[in-house]
């Protein structure tokens, strides 16, 4: 058995969370929202692309946020900081982390407290 591939991360959300999805996924990020199945609809959340990955914001009834595990999104250098600059004055916060060689990268949350992870490559490292 081989894997493929990553197909998609999801990132719970408290009921009702469409409309802050949208924003912040969406309109902050910039990320397409994508039409969720039919008979998938009913559950709520949104679902949105990420490349040729997709991130799915889905409805848990007993939601916690993630404070620790997180999804990362990579983004052009020349981007990192027009994005960082968009969240704050959105109100998010943005914590900048410089312990990551050959990367600038920075944390926020979501609208319900997810920890999300941007970043950006400074220099091609090898391992």
């Amino acid at each position: 058995m081989t894997l493929l591939g990553l197909d998609h991360v999801q990132l719970a959300a408290p009921a009702g969370c469409e409309a802050e999805a949208r924003r912040f996924f969406g309109e902050l990020l910039g990320l397409p929202e994508l039409q969720k199945p039919e008979p998938l609809r009913a559950r709520g959340g949104a679902w949105f692309a990420v490349g040729a990955q997709q991130l799915h914001v889905g409805i848990d009834s007993e939601f916690a946020p993630a404070v620790k595990a997180h999804p990362a999104f990579r983004v052009t250098l020349a981007h990192l900081d027009e994005l960082a600059e968009r969240l704050g004055e959105a109100g998010a916060t943005v914590i900048w982390d410089e312990e990551l060689l050959g990367s600038r990268r920075f944390y926020t949350t979501d609208p319900w407290g997810n920890r999300i992870e941007i970043l950006a490559a400074t220099e091609t490292v090898t391992v």
